[in-house]
């Protein structure tokens, strides 16, 4: 698989999970197989705004191939902070619009974004213009069972510039239960022609 022009070896990645895939964690992953590590979701406003401990999120490491993972809900912020991201010398950039806790969706960014699906395309354009590296987009399947939109979110982002999406087969209503629907994971695979990623349960 490639994503932009750089090829992933192996089938299985480390998500990006906040508290949890810290540098020594991904070192170890990276360590026992994971094709590549994601780091932690870091506020695209803190880092435009110059926070160093959101800017510590974005240390690479010794990985062999590694995403920064950036989360927010206006275009400018996250162009900016792809840039300083970029600083940072990550493989490709990742844009969350999965992240279903509240601190993050009550504020415009994460899970929200599947609400908005023209805004989550113009933060991927934004995101795509404001850097030379590879954009990839974590999404889930909707925001609750009335809105399943992955196939829509997935096509837009596509169509403004993103070189992968990354699924979560649950909405965010559903937060980490019940079991993942790979149902949706397939439709989005099939809609679109850059690589899907299918997330949750592994």
């Amino acid at each position: 698989m490639k994503i932009g022009n750089k090829e992933i070896s192996g089938f299985a990645a480390l998500a990006p999970m906040a508290g949890v895939a810290d540098r020594a964690m991904r070192e170890i992953c990276e360590k026992y197989g994971a094709a590549y590590a994601v780091g932690e979701l870091t506020s695209a406003k803190a880092l435009s705004l110059g926070d160093k401990k959101s800017a510590q999120f974005l240390e690479r490491g010794n990985l062999s191939v590694f995403a920064n993972q950036l989360f927010g809900g206006e275009p400018s912020s996250m162009a900016e902070a792809a840039k300083i991201a970029e600083s940072f010398a990550p493989d490709f950039i990742d844009i969350n619009m999965g992240c279903p806790a509240p601190k993050v969706a009550n504020n415009g960014g994460g899970s929200s974004l599947l609400k908005d699906p023209v805004l989550a395309g113009k933060i991927v354009r934004a995101v795509k213009d404001s850097t030379a590296l590879p954009v990839t987009v974590k999404i889930r399947s909707g925001w609750d069972n009335d809105s399943v939109n992955a196939v829509l979110v997935a096509k837009i982002c596509e169509e403004n510039g993103a070189d992968a999406i990354t699924v979560h087969g649950r909405t965010r209503a559903q937060m980490y239960a019940p079991p993942v629907s790979l149902d949706i994971i397939r439709e989005v695979k099939a809609a679109v022609k850059i690589p899907v990623i299918g997330n949750g349960d592994v």
